[in-house]
């Protein structure tokens, strides 16, 4: 049987209002059938706090800690809560919702897609598997997050080793077309996640502090030699193509293409009236 032929894209280190906006025109492209799925790979020059579709962001973030350490700003168009990426690597996938066995709820298609990231962590030797809420009481949790720190705790199918969460991803879907990206944690800097945070006391910020250890955790962590960026692509590349049954051809996107992307930027993600609107 010949696998179907999906696009590969490895952007390397982007501003934030690149990446979200080259995020948005591989939908946009693929919703017109100018290309086809495509899996994209990239990072964040500077270092961003992200935050969801639907957060308020006076309410959860610490803006002047963000700018006092000059680190990118940007709402995604996904939900979810906020993420700070900074040592990591970010994963997009763009898919059509009528593609072949893609699963119409949003949870069953989110494992379908994530079993891409799960053959990664095992490409890497990392003993990886999905969270599943076990109690009434974890359910009621993803329902009602207590808090505006992605990595706080794992939603349904998110990705732990040893019962940490190692991956965190969000999903949208516009124009037929499912987004789902999410970070790859390398390591992670728990002062710097804590400081572009509002806590309601110095109290709740410890409590935090304290929990973030046994909630989350990076891959570097679990082995004695760190991985690289480029180890880490090949790994999730390669299992992104056994999980989905692709063969992945790289792509680079054109001139034309490249000024869409820049007018995205400019007429949105540039914009406080997109970043700051909630």
């Amino acid at each position: 049987m010949v696998k179907k032929q999906w696009y590969f894209i490895n952007s390397g280190p982007c501003s934030s209002a690149y990446n979200m906006a080259l995020d948005e025109a591989l939908l946009d492209w693929h919703s017109e059938g100018e290309i086809p799925p495509v899996i994209r790979f990239y990072e964040w020059n500077p270092a961003t706090l992200s935050i969801g579709y639907f957060q308020q962001v006076h309410k959860d973030i610490n803006l002047q800690a963000v700018q006092n350490q000059n680190l990118g700003f940007i709402r995604r168009p996904t939900g979810g809560r906020a993420v700070l990426h900074d040592q990591e690597l970010t994963y997009s996938v763009i898919v059509s919702e009528s593609y072949p066995n893609m699963p119409e709820t949003v949870t069953e298609a989110y494992r379908v897609i994530s079993e891409g990231i799960l053959q990664g962590f095992r490409q890497l030797g990392l003993n990886a598997y999905f969270s599943v809420p076990e109690t009434k009481e974890q359910l009621d949790d993803l329902k009602k997050p207590k808090s505006a720190v992605c990595f706080d705790a794992s939603s349904w199918y998110e990705l732990v080793v040893e019962g940490k969460k190692v991956a965190g991803s969000a999903q949208t879907r516009q124009k037929g077309v499912i987004l789902q990206h999410g970070a790859i944690l390398l390591d992670l800097n728990e002062e710097l996640l804590l400081s572009v945070f509002n806590f309601d006391s110095d109290e709740a910020k410890e409590r935090m502090r304290k929990k973030l250890p046994e909630k989350a955790v990076a891959m570097n962590q679990f082995v004695d030699i760190p991985f690289t960026i480029e180890q880490c692509v090949n790994a999730f590349s390669k299992g992104f193509e056994e999980a989905l049954n692709i063969e992945l051809t790289p792509y680079e996107i054109n001139e034309k293409q490249q000024q869409y992307v820049e007018q995205l930027m400019q007429k949105k993600y540039l914009t406080d009236a997109w970043n700051f609107k909630k």
